[in-house]
């Protein structure tokens, strides 16, 4: 997956109420349910049906570390889907969303102004319509460089702009070079 399309799906999951099952079998009888069935449940995994079946039966406890994690980010990705729709409403509607991010920030403006690129560690809190728009664009599949390019222009207007009091020249933020990109609802 990506860095910015990982960074909204954690903050997502920070607004679960009850953590996702702990043990290998008690997520797999998880996804079993969920996907009604246990041969759906080895073609995801990539895994034979006895192994899904062994797992349910807790005949098998301990996965291998990449069957755990497929496990736990199959399991992640459908626990409470009611908790995550809301957690997205709140958000795109009233609450908005913060960005955290260590990146090379600069922009291109009107001649004769600094417009010089630099690495600035910002956290900032952008508007409902870009939570909605990240999240629509994420939704749709949207790639990294769609997710990056809104949050430029979210970080455009909040920050170099300062909803509008400032910089009214300024024509495109460039949003390069992320060491760390964190999200927060």
């Amino acid at each position: 997956m990506s860095m910015f399309g990982d960074g909204l799906e954690k903050a997502v999951q920070r607004a679960f109420t009850r953590p996702i099952p702990k043990s290998a079998g008690a997520r797999m009888r998880y996804l079993v349910k969920q996907l009604k069935g246990t041969r759906a449940v080895a073609q995801m995994l990539r895994v034979s049906q006895r192994t899904v079946e062994r797992y349910v039966k807790d005949e098998i406890k301990k996965p291998r570390r990449d069957l755990a994690e497929r496990l736990e980010r199959e399991v992640t990705k459908r626990w409470q889907p009611q908790i995550r729709a809301k957690a997205r409403r709140t958000a795109a509607t009233t609450g908005g969303i913060v960005i955290d991010t260590r990146a090379r920030l600069g922009y291109t403006a009107p001649i004769g102004t600094t417009d010089q690129d630099r690495i600035r560690h910002l956290t900032v809190a952008l508007p409902p319509r870009y939570a909605a728009r990240l999240f629509e664009a994420q939704e749709q599949g949207a790639g990294d460089q769609r997710l990056r390019e809104i949050a430029a222009e979210g970080l455009k207007e909040v920050y170099f702009q300062d909803g509008g009091r400032r910089a009214g020249g300024l024509e495109e933020v460039r949003f390069t070079d992320v060491e760390h990109i964190d999200f927060d609802l």
